[in-house]
């Protein structure tokens, strides 16, 4: 599982990239929009944070696949291991056919079929985004959806992956992960509850009242070897 982090909170990214095994950082216009800061600030501080080898993915605003194509050049101007995110309309999948001839990285966004999906990643994309949440708030199934991209992706032997995202809560992310989904990117509330689990806590508290019951209280086992 490849797990990317769905912000542009510097201190939310500084925490994931400090904790857990985190292999990049997603963002989109609305994400960026309530930093309120300069759109080529913000790149540079979460690149600052995450270092060269994490990915980086960021969106394009045009609406036509020729200031897509101008947007994404920008952006790799700023940072030139930039992923681009392009949404799967028309114009988009022109321009991620231009753009992986120009030899970008990108992941196809705004994902809620399979088809939209599979013609992207023939068209180039490497990583394929369905909105799970926003799916299931509609009656569909996110889940369902993102299984059938994994399973398009195999039986075509597609050099993309699934990136399920817009995740609302743990079951989401647990039902995407068994549904074959190859990397996830979940905003910084939902990934700390990945972890948490009462059963967890306390018998961690049962260990470490056991412990001090006999060696004190910040002894550590390095202290009693």
């Amino acid at each position: 599982m490849i797990y990317m982090l769905d912000t542009a909170d510097i201190e939310a990214i500084k925490k994931a990239v400090d904790l857990y095994p985190l292999a990049g950082v997603t963002t989109n216009p609305s994400i960026i929009a309530k930093e309120k800061r300069s759109f080529a600030d913000i790149i540079r501080d979460i690149r600052a944070v995450i270092g060269k080898d994490r990915m980086l993915h960021a969106q394009v605003m045009g609406k036509t696949a020729e200031v897509m194509v101008r947007e994404a050049q920008a952006m790799r101007d700023i940072d030139e291991e930039i992923i681009i995110k392009v949404p799967v309309t028309q114009q988009g999948i022109k321009a991620i056919k231009e753009l992986k001839a120009l030899g970008f990285r990108i992941t196809a966004t705004a994902i809620l079929t399979p088809q939209q999906a599979l013609m992207a990643a023939v068209a180039g994309a490497e990583f394929l985004a369905p909105y799970v949440n926003r799916l299931d708030n509609i009656c569909a199934d996110g889940t369902q959806v993102a299984a059938e991209i994994a399973h398009l992706i195999d039986v075509y032997q597609l050099e993309a992956k699934v990136l399920a995202a817009s995740f609302k809560n743990v079951q989401q992310v647990h039902e995407i992960a068994k549904a074959g989904a190859q990397s996830v990117t979940i905003a910084p509330d939902v990934f700390d509850q990945l972890l948490i689990h009462p059963l967890t806590d306390s018998g961690v508290a049962g260990f470490t009242s056991d412990w001090e019951s006999v060696y004190g209280a910040e002894t550590t086992v390095l202290d009693v070897i």
